[in-house]
Order: C-alpha cells, then structure tokens, then sequence
C-alpha cells in the first residue's frame, strides 16, 4: 500500500500537479486509487467508456491499437487523460509490459479538480500536445 504520504510527495514529482500546494496534492492523493497491474494485464481496451486517468508508480505499460504498439508508458507518466475531458471512448489499449502500479483518479473527482484548479487543465494541455507533437513526428 502507498501511503498518503508517498502519494503526495509523488504527485509533486509530475509535471500536472507540480505547482500545486501539498494540503491540495493531499486531497488528490485521497482520491487516487492505488492499482496493482501484472505483466499482461490490460488497463483497459480501445473503445471502452473512459472514465479515469492513470499515473504509473513503477513498471512500464504500452499504448497500442490491437499490435500496434504507438508508445511506451513508464514511471511518471499519465495516461489515459483525454477520458476525463471528454466523454468519448477509450482511442486506444493499454496493457502492462511489466509489473506495474498506478494510482487511478477517476473522471468526477478530476473534474471536480479541474474546477477548482484551472491552472492543473494547462497542465493536462501539455501533456495532449507534448504527445500530439510525438505522434505526428513519426
């Protein structure tokens, strides 16, 4: 189990929480849920409603479309974050590549966030254009 503890001083290590206070990254690491995952495990398949954002404590996952691999996922990073802005499906699988745990924050509590923190939406931005440039590079 991750503490509280553990899971702020880890929020405070990404990018879409850095600028905010500890008493704030506390209340997000009470609704973050720790989420063991296996080698092989899928976090959840393309198509699927989506319905939270992942953060990886440790391991590695991939994003792919059924053997397409697009990009590989590993500690800090987030995933999953175009669910919690839209209501779409998922537009891609992800699976764990090795044991992995990852704290899941799910669509209503972030956007509770969201409402009353504007300044983490910019981050979310971010990390949609960092991949966006990525993608059309290749």
């Amino acid at each position: 189990m991750i503490s509280t503890v553990e899971k702020v001083l880890f929020l405070k290590s990404i990018d879409l929480f850095r600028a905010l206070p500890s008493e704030e990254l506390a209340q997000i690491a009470e609704i973050a849920e720790e989420q063991p995952l296996a080698s092989g495990d899928q976090v959840f398949g393309e198509g699927e409603p989506g319905d939270a954002l992942y953060l990886i404590v440790e391991g590695k996952v991939k994003v792919h479309k059924g053997d397409k691999e697009l990009v590989r996922l590993g500690i800090r990073d987030v995933f999953g974050e175009m669910a919690v802005l839209d209501s779409e499906p998922r537009s891609a699988s992800v699976t764990a590549i090795e044991d992995a745990v990852c704290l899941k924050i799910g669509r209503d509590d972030f956007r509770d966030i969201l409402s009353e923190r504007p300044e983490i939406a910019m981050g979310v931005m971010k990390v949609l254009t960092r991949r966006l440039r990525e993608t059309s590079k290749k």
